[in-house]
This record gives C-alpha cells, structure tokens and sequence, in this order.
C-alpha cells in the first residue's frame, strides 16, 4: 500500500460514509475492496470522497474496478470529490 494511502470510515444506521487520502495504487485498491466488505453489511448505501487523494494509479483502478466483490456493490457505491468519476467502476454513482 502506498505509505500514504489512508481510508476513515464513518456509519450511521443507513449509511456508509469512507474518505480516501494520500495515493491510490494497487495495494490501497485491495485495502478499499477489504474494507468495503468488512463495513457494507447493512444494505444501505456507501458514499466514498476521493477529494483527498493526491494521485489514482492505473494499476489501481483496474484491480478495484475489475474486482467481483466491487461489480456486486457497485449499485450501492457513489463516488464524491476530484477522482470519484475516474474510480467509479461501472454500475455505481459519480458525483
């Protein structure tokens, strides 16, 4: 992971609320895919801003959008911040 790359979780009753800071390689993509799992339990809905993140990595996005874990979320993810459209895998929200 990057030595960087940090992800603070926040949840209501409803909702799942994670910031991502620092840099998103491919390492970091696997920490978001297990922390997605670990935390989204509840059915409801997962908002991720990405407006600290200071670089998104190639190899990141395609570990984390081609994941079978995160196809079976993507209806519930919606992505917030400078890099939330890059990263949004198919099936999920960009704000």
């Amino acid at each position: 992971m990057a030595s960087n790359f940090r992800i603070y979780c926040h949840q209501n009753s409803d909702n799942l609320h994670l910031k991502l800071l620092g840099d998103f390689d491919g390492t970091s993509a696997y920490e978001l895919i297990r922390t997605l799992e670990r935390y989204h339990g509840n059915g409801g809905k997962v908002f991720i801003d990405t407006c600290a993140l200071s670089s998104v990595h190639p190899f990141g996005l395609e570990v984390f959008q081609k994941s079978s874990s995160i196809k079976k979320l993507s209806h519930a993810l919606t992505f917030t911040g400078e890099y939330g459209a890059k990263i949004a895998p198919q099936g999920s929200n960009a704000l």
